[in-house]
């Protein structure tokens, strides 16, 4: 199967915008931008975190806060802040906080089907579709 690619509009907290082709990588936990994208937006770093390769090195990489928009959806999830060279990866968290899926057959993304958990008296119910948020 081949790579999934989608033009992601990513937003920073000054207002400044641009649209990424960012690869979808779910099993990426964060995203990435490139260091060329965050530095246009005006993303700051707020903290670093190391990351472990497939190859086993472990690197550092500052880490922010921005907005994701996708066909009309949009959300806050944290992203990696790359470095030159570096290629724009659409993580795990912001799939979930986009509420979308990789459907793999079409290789696009898709909304996420929601299921809301309802305790009623201390008893769990069965899931329900929250439907008054996705189909």
């Amino acid at each position: 199967m081949g790579l999934v690619h989608v033009p992601m509009l990513v937003k920073g907290t000054r207002g400044r915008s641009r649209t990424v082709r960012m690869l979808v990588d779910s099993g990426a936990v964060w995203s990435l931008l490139p260091e060329v994208d965050w530095k246009a937006l005006g993303l700051k770093p707020s903290r670093t975190c190391e990351f472990a390769l497939a190859d086993g090195t472990v690197i550092a990489r500052a880490i922010s806060d921005c907005r994701f928009c996708y066909e009309g959806i949009e959300a806050p999830s944290p992203v990696i802040l790359g470095e030159a060279g570096d290629v724009a990866l659409v993580g795990a968290v912001t799939l979930e906080s986009l509420a979308l899926v990789l459907n793999p057959f079409d290789r696009s993304l898709k909304p996420m089907r929601l299921l809301l958990m309802q305790l009623r008296g201390g008893n769990c119910t069965r899931p329900q579709s929250a439907s008054l948020l996705h189909a």
